[in-house]
């Protein structure tokens, strides 16, 4: 891969795709294509077949999904299914039907059993029973995965999978219903913050730029205050789902982009496997150290600067307990992270101080 390749970076405006758009970037790549989802439906295999036809790119980061946090995850099953696995059975097959010569594809920790032995090494796919809640997700990144093993053992492809561990940076997604824990927890309570403080301006603001429901800033203070309440957003306090006590791995996105350019670069396939029967070829990418829901909504709290208590109900699922991913072979492929916790959460919360979405 040179800095004139043509690289096509599928779902370039999200989290991930964003994050490796930018880090390609600054690593001199010039030759780069992206569609926004309004302009290419990757579920449509028409539509992707004569992207393929007319692009053909030489190097593809499929980073375009279908995502959520657990809320979603559960209420949405079918969506969650049925939307990932087109896009990756679209993609990844015409990739191989137009000759690219190397496809990257993004997965994620969830593919592993809840009760996978800690730390989760890449060996333990398929060992267990999934977590109920995000089944139908990680059903559909296994089927991924698998299905560029699949390829490049019967084609001779070199399509490579790595699964991130939890993401959080800029351009996440920050639906109190759909996004991730850290940005959820990030929104939220600035929320809170803002109407201990009395600053309806913020949180009109804040809402005009997301909606909730259909509820913005355009409605009534009243009207605004019944759906926050609805997600767990008081003037006094917040409050969460489950207890607090799961463990959870997160990671910088801009690292995790940093991580997979690195592995398009230097890791082939064939570095990857040395058996008859090849399976568990694909990486974790983390970074190897956790911290508890509560501890992190705290650090949240400390760093926004706010005084409102964070509450837990217990009544509601709390998922897999611990997952804390080894991050061994990527350690030994020659790539490792840089960004702690601490650092992170600062740089979101700046990221999203500046995208107007709160006042420093």
């Amino acid at each position: 891969m040179n800095p004139n390749s043509k690289i096509y970076v599928a779902g370039h405006r999200g989290l991930v795709g964003s994050a490796i758009w930018k880090n390609l970037q600054e690593k001199g790549f010039t030759n780069l294509v992206g569609k926004s989802s309004s302009d290419l439906d990757l579920t449509d295999y028409i539509s992707t077949k004569k992207f393929f036809e007319t692009e053909k790119p030489e190097y593809v980061f499929l980073a375009a999904a279908y995502v959520g946090g657990i809320i979603a995850n559960n209420t949405y099953r079918a969506d969650f299914i049925t939307k990932n696995l087109q896009i990756q059975n679209n993609v990844i097959s015409l990739a191989h039907l137009y000759g690219v010569k190397k496809l990257l594809f993004l997965g994620s920790t969830c593919i592993y059993p809840k009760e996978a032995h800690q730390p989760i090494s890449e060996n333990e796919l398929l060992t267990n029973v999934l977590e109920y809640t995000n089944e139908p997700y990680a059903i559909a990144k296994i089927a991924g995965l698998k299905m560029c093993e699949s390829y490049n053992i019967q084609y001779g492809t070199n399509f490579i999978s790595v699964m991130p561990t939890n993401l959080y940076g800029p351009n996440d997604n920050f639906d109190l219903e759909k996004s991730h824990v850290l940005p959820a927890l990030i929104r939220k309570i600035h929320l809170s913050k803002s109407l201990m403080e009395n600053n309806w301006e913020a949180v009109k603001q804040d809402l005009n730029k997301r909606p909730v429901e259909n509820i913005s800033g355009e409605n009534t203070n009243e009207e605004i205050t019944s759906v926050l309440n609805k997600y767990g957003i008081f003037e006094d306090r917040v409050e969460l789902w489950g207890t607090g006590k799961p463990m959870r791995e997160f990671l910088w996105s801009e690292e995790m982009a940093d991580a997979c350019v690195f592995i398009m670069k230097n890791v082939d396939f064939k570095d990857l496997h040395n058996g008859k029967e090849i399976r568990n070829t694909h990486i974790n990418i983390g970074t190897g150290k956790d911290i508890s829901i509560k501890d992190l909504s705290g650090l949240i709290a400390k760093t926004v600067g706010y005084e409102g208590k964070i509450l837990f109900d217990s009544s509601k699922p709390d998922g897999t307990m611990k997952k804390l991913t080894d991050v061994s072979k990527l350690n030994s492929l020659g790539w490792k992270h840089k960004i702690e916790i601490e650092q992170g959460v600062e740089k979101i919360k700046e990221w999203y101080s500046e995208n107007k979405l709160y006042d420093k």
